[in-house]
């Protein structure tokens, strides 16, 4: 049969209405903070659509968000088949909490129930140190099997951790197992694979921040009673953990149970750099390590922790296969043998020893001389037994009372907290010693360390040390925690006190690091309740804080820090964390005062308002008294700091104006130095007569010039009496120039001739090359000396009265007429 035109058109369209009348429409409304994502697993074919008419849009994928109701419509009948659903959500944990605690929901996708949906949380920790996120299947108990494996219940969860190298597999896991909780490093995502057509399972997960851990994750598993097995994959397995990295798995064990750890699978790589290795630590045993290959031990009852590591692995090499291993940890029930220990309190050090049983629910049983008991106290000698009991079951304490009734009966010299040694029959750790101590009335308790100063348990300034004090008086109210390694020389108390010795150290330690921890003095009555003495180092920060803290101080009671500076610091004091109450009695005081000064440095009551910083130049009392509360409490954390002394403002400003007005002094001195010497240059300067020969100015330091190079024929002035030679007669008659005095230049002193006379000394004692001003009267000339014949040369000879090309005749001119003429120039006018 044959189908024309117009029927095929009819069946078209009737195909058509059928297939538009079947395409299902779903709308779905995603939870805030939650991004639904439609995908399809096919290129091609199937769509979903989102909108209406013409503003209809069609994809392979769409994403739904903001909690606003968003309409689908598929392009296919089935689209459950083609089609995946990702519902995800990012929570992000701070120090305290996280932005969602509960993470098991089906985020608005009920709608979508019948397609495969794929449940994502992304995780992150926002913190600055090393914290971790912690997934708690404490009501759902998770296994992990291997990542081809599926579920039963066919819900599958998969955990992941992001790092800086990229993402890390921490497993795959099913309901119903041994792990209780996962930690993950800084961030990671949790995912859940649930079939199309299943509802979520009940049992809801719950997120918080974790602990700092050093390892990539943290795996948590308790072991169940009885005999069982438990089996762990190493991250990303079967492929390679990943490169220099760490993983940690903590073992819950219950009591009378042993548990051992075998390596399955194991795959081990080629390292360059580091060893791969297991280490495993266990409460009251320390650590140790071993290798991947070595026999791993059985553990011992108790808690243990192991700790995976790998080297730094060659990747270079074909066919290298990384470290891989699958763990298994089996447990088994034991049963302790009984012990027996024979206990001399003689060997005690005088203090009385308790044995108390403290979990009522186990089956351990004690006895002492063969009687069953609760509560043993050993006064005498006695032999106690023990069957069946585990560290945690059983504490032993000690205590010690000493007593001053009167001032005249208490101990002169310091009396010694003593903690005394067990017997090494006893299987159990001494945990407390607690001396109370009871002053006379008019008497104080003073306690010291031997071993060093103390310090107070306080936030940002912790007690490390694996031995506490705990101070408190007789009714129990706390003083304060103290430990070694401090500033704190010692604590004064006035009312009957107890000093309680707290140690977390394995027993088989404290065994080999007892000793006497303080010494307690009765010395006499101090004006406050408390006094603490404190020296402090420089640039090291000391905290204390006022009694009971962070609990307040008691009504009406008064402390006292002393506090010892250098004299060439200063305490910086900050006062923190200062609550104050409503006084209905009295008023609350903080007050500083300068040892030695009348005067307080520092003063504030609950009704004013109080500095934060002081500073104090000298060594001082800080004093606090509390009042009658009405509401509120009163208490305070100071933190003191010694640093150098700074000098003031004023001493400095002294300081620059002494060394400018130094300076301008010096200046000054030079000036005037510079100026009298220029001075003394610039006077008038004289031939003097030199019996050598030589003629020089005053002042002229250099050596005589050679006859060639010799300037004695050039003068800078011609005295007179040389040029007016018409008056040298008239000169030698009234006395003033002798017969022979005719002036006569000399040409110096040659290389070959030795001075006649020394530099420094002359025959009639005239002191030579020293400058002397004319004594004379004015107008009368120096009279010349009286010259040695060998020195009388004719004044023609001199080179001043020779010219080039002059007879001998014409260079020496007759001079004897001009003497003639008596009385000077008269005759010429």
């Amino acid at each position: 049969m044959c189908l024309g035109p117009g029927r095929i058109r009819l069946l078209l369209l009737l195909q058509l209405i059928v297939s538009a009348a079947s395409a299902p429409r779903f709308t779905v409304t995603a939870d805030r903070g939650t991004i639904i994502t439609i995908s399809s697993t096919q290129t091609k074919g199937c769509h979903v659509c989102t909108g209406s008419g013409r503003s209809q849009q069609c994809s392979s994928s769409v994403s739904i968000t903001d909690n606003k109701p968003v309409s689908l419509e598929f392009s296919c009948a089935r689209p459950q088949d083609v089609f995946i659903v990702e519902i995800e959500q990012t929570i992000e944990c701070f120090w305290m909490w996280c932005s969602s605690h509960t993470i098991q929901s089906d985020f608005g996708s009920l709608p979508l129930l019948d397609f495969k949906r794929r449940f994502i949380w992304n995780v992150k920790a926002s913190t600055p140190m090393r914290k971790s996120i912690k997934v708690d299947f404490t009501e759902t108990a998770m296994r992990q099997v291997h990542p081809s494996q599926s579920c039963p219940d066919y819900h599958t969860y998969k955990i992941q951790a992001f790092q800086s190298t990229g993402t890390v597999d921490l497993g795959t896991y099913c309901r119903t197992g041994t792990i209780n909780s996962v930690q993950i490093l800084n961030e990671g995502r949790i995912s859940l694979d649930v079939p199309a057509g299943y509802h979520q399972l009940e049992g809801q997960i719950h997120l918080s921040t974790g602990e700092e851990i050093k390892s990539l994750a943290k795996i948590t598993l308790t072991l169940p009673k009885g005999t069982s097995s438990s089996e762990l994959l190493s991250p990303n397995y079967p492929l390679s953990f990943p490169d220099d990295d760490v993983m940690e798995w903590f073992f819950q064990v219950p009591d009378k149970h042993k548990a051992a750890v075998q390596f399955l699978n194991l795959t081990l790589p080629q390292c360059l750099k580091k060893d791969t290795g297991v280490e495993y630590h266990n409460k009251g045993r320390g650590a140790w390590v071993l290798g991947l290959t070595d026999a791993q031990p059985t553990q011992s009852q108790g808690d243990f922790s192991i700790t995976l590591r790998n080297c730094e692995m060659d990747r270079r090499r074909a066919g290298s296969s990384g470290l891989s291993v699958n763990i298994r940890v089996s447990a088994s029930s034991v049963s302790p043998p009984p012990v027996s220990c024979k206990v001399d309190p003689s060997r005690l050090s005088g203090v009385s020893l308790h044995i108390d049983k403290v979990r009522p629910t186990s089956d351990c049983r004690m006895k002492m001389n063969s009687v069953a008991k609760e509560n043993i106290t050993i006064t005498s000698n006695s032999e106690v037994s023990f069957e069946d009991c585990l560290p945690d079951d059983v504490h032993i304490t000690g205590t010690k009372l000493i007593v001053c009734r009167n001032a005249n009966d208490c101990p002169r010299a310091p009396v010694p907290l003593l903690v005394p040694f067990l017997p090494s029959c006893l299987p159990f750790p001494l945990r407390s010693v607690t001396w109370t101590l009871r002053p006379a009335q008019h008497s104080t308790v003073r306690l010291t360390s031997p071993t060093g100063d103390l310090k107070q348990s306080l936030p940002g300034q912790i007690c490390k040390e694996s031995i506490l004090f705990k101070v408190a008086e007789e009714n129990g109210a706390t003083i304060g925690h103290f430990c070694p390694r401090g500033a704190m020389q010692a604590i004064q108390i006035h009312t009957n006190m107890s000093v309680t010795w707290l140690s977390s150290m394995p027993g088989r330690i404290q065994r080999s690091y007892y000793k006497y921890v303080l010494n307690a003095s009765f010395e006499k009555e101090i004006p406050e309740r408390y006094i603490f003495t404190i020296s402090p180092s420089k640039n090291s920060p000391f905290l204390v804080a006022t009694p009971g803290w962070p609990m307040g101080m008691e009504h009406y009671s008064t402390v006292s820090w002393m506090v010892s500076v250098p004299s060439n610091m200063r305490a910086h004091l900050v006062f923190t964390n200062l609550s104050q109450p409503k006084c209905s009695n009295g008023h609350t005081s903080i007050r500083v005062q300068r040892v030695g000064s009348p005067e307080e440095d520092y003063s504030r009551s609950e009704i004013e308002e109080a500095q934060s910083e002081i500073t104090v130049s000298e060594s001082f009392y800080l004093n606090m008294s509390n009042c009658m509360p009405e509401t509120g409490d009163f208490g305070v954390i100071t933190k003191i700091t010694l640093r150098e002394a700074k000098r003031d403002v004023l001493t400095i400003i002294l300081s620059v104006v002494a060394a400018l007005l130094v300076i301008f002094i010096v200046v000054l001195v030079t000036v005037c130095v510079v100026v009298r010497k220029k001075k003394k240059m610039l006077q008038h300067q004289v031939s003097v007569y030199n019996p050598n020969g030589t003629s020089f100015l005053p002042g002229y330091n250099g050596l005589p010039k050679r006859e060639q190079d010799s300037e004695s024929h050039v003068y800078e002035s011609i005295e007179d009496t040389l040029v007016y030679t018409h008056l040298l007669r008239k000169g030698v008659e009234i006395g003033v120039y002798g017969e022979t005095d005719t002036y006569c230049s000399f040409p110096g002193q040659t290389d070959s001739q030795k001075p006649l006379m020394s530099k420094d000394s002359r025959a009639d004692g005239m002191e030579v090359s020293i400058y002397r001003p004319f004594e004379e009267s004015a107008g009368e000339g120096p009279p010349l000396p009286n010259r040695p014949p060998s020195h009388i040369q004719s004044m023609v000879d001199n080179e001043i009265y020779q010219t080039e090309g002059q007879s001998e005749q014409e260079q020496s001119p007759n001079l004897g007429p001009r003497l003639e003429p008596e009385g000077g120039d008269g005759g010429e006018d």
